[in-house]
């Protein structure tokens, strides 16, 4: 494992006990850095707390709702101090089927979560670093966001719309001392495959040139360097980690 310098940063991590989010927490910690899971599901990270190396805070949070967000800010600020580096990396896959048959109560799910939980973490936590004049932020979007995954569309539009949005706001904070990226991870096997129908995951694979699933430690190593200070001329950015399906 390379070395990477995160020592005495404090970083929440939304979604943060378990699947990619987890694996972030892991590297983030062996880097050095002070974490706070995020989570709607106190019972998940409980359990996560007790096989991570780490004295983690945990927070009960649900992300779709902007005063629950405002409210577990304070909180953290209260207990751990000030933040320096923001991973959104809770999200779901919605159903798997065509658009004419997509419920739209799923279709909204989808959207709450992934698109509208990231603009308000993004939102509450941007104005808190410009504050302190640092900041790292890195929203976890997903090739489908780039090329449309069929039978995906909620998750599609969501990601797509989590890379605008990381475009935007890295322009707008390219002064501030506050960095905001994102990464495109293709397939990575984590709980969410249990979200999805075997045809889909077998369509992802088909897609991947490397013929294999990403690792969750392969995106922690890139989402990791992305919040260190080495990372200090990429904002707005869109890395690439798709096992070569997306080139651009």
């Amino acid at each position: 494992m390379n070395q990477l310098d995160l020592k005495g940063r404090h970083a929440i991590i939304t979604g943060g006990a378990s699947g990619l989010g987890y694996a972030i927490s892991e590297r983030m910690i062996a880097s050095g850095a002070i974490v706070t899971w995020w989570d709607v599901n106190t019972e998940v990270m409980a359990n996560a707390a007790k096989t991570i190396n780490s004295d983690v805070h945990c927070e009960k949070v649900d992300v779709t709702l902007h005063t629950s967000v405002v409210a577990a800010l304070a909180r953290t600020i209260q207990k751990r101090g000030k933040v320096d580096i923001l991973v959104n990396s809770a999200g779901i896959t919605g159903p798997n089927m065509k658009l004419a048959d997509y419920p739209s109560d799923a279709w909204a799910q989808v959207i709450n979560v992934n698109l509208n939980g990231t603009f308000h973490c993004c939102r509450e936590l941007t104005a808190h670093m410009q504050g302190n004049s640092y900041g790292r932020i890195v929203n976890i979007a997903s090739v489908a966001g780039k090329e449309g995954n069929p039978n995906a569309s909620a998750y599609s539009a969501s990601k797509a719309a989590v890379i605008a949005l990381t475009k935007s706001l890295g322009k707008e904070l390219a002064n501030s001392g506050v960095l905001v990226n994102c990464v495109t991870p293709a397939a990575v096997r984590t709980a969410m495959f249990d979200q999805m129908t075997p045809e889909h995951i077998a369509f992802m694979l088909s897609k991947i040139p490397m013929g294999r699933f990403g690792k969750t430690d392969e995106v922690a190593a890139m989402v990791s360097w992305l919040c260190t200070e080495d990372c200090s001329f990429a904002t707005g950015a869109v890395f690439d980690l798709s096992g070569g399906r997306s080139t651009y």
